[in-house]
Order: C-alpha cells, then sequence, then structure tokens
C-alpha cells in the first residue's frame, strides 16, 4: 500500500489524497505584465525532478505542499503553506 504523509494528520494511505497540480510562486495580478500572469496561467514544467506540488488530504479538508521528485516517485517531506522551513 502507497503512503503518503499529511502534515496535520500523519501517514496515510494514498488514496485518502488528491493531487491538486504543481505549486508555483504566483506573480501579483495588479502589478505583473499580461505576458507574466499568462505564463504563470498556461505553462507548465514538465521536466521530471524534483517537484513542489499541492496535495488534499480529503478526510479533513487540509491543503498542503509536497516535494516530491517525479522521476523515482519519492516525497522528500511534506509541509502547510506557509511552513517552508527545513525541519
Amino acid at each position: 500500500m502507497k503512503l503518503l504523509e499529511c502534515p496535520v494528520n500523519g501517514i496515510r494511505p494514498m488514496s485518502e489524497f488528491t493531487y491538486g497540480g504543481e505549486y508555483r510562486n504566483m506573480p501579483n495580478p495588479d502589478t505583473c505584465s499580461d505576458s507574466e500572469w499568462a505564463a504563470y496561467v498556461h505553462y507548465r514544467n514538465g521536466a521530471p525532478g524534483l517537484k513542489k506540488e499541492w496535495w488534499y488530504h480529503t478526510p479533513s479538508g487540509t491543503w498542503f505542499i509536497a516535494e516530491r521528485n517525479t522521476m523515482t516517485d519519492k516525497v522528500n517531506r511534506t509541509y502547510l503553506l506557509g511552513q517552508e522551513e527545513a525541519k
């Protein structure tokens, strides 16, 4: 059984989670150019490697970030947004 660690609820079965896409820093919509906004909305980096991804723990309603290597599928760590500091 594949497991993933929710930063709030601990290690849980993968069936309790939903992938939410790659995490990317959003440009300020009030100050960025149209081309910067369009790049944020439409362009993705599909290259394999270490990615920050949004994940959702369905039973608790918790959104969090997982740092995952997409080549090996190994999750290095998970944390709530705003708690990026390495432990």
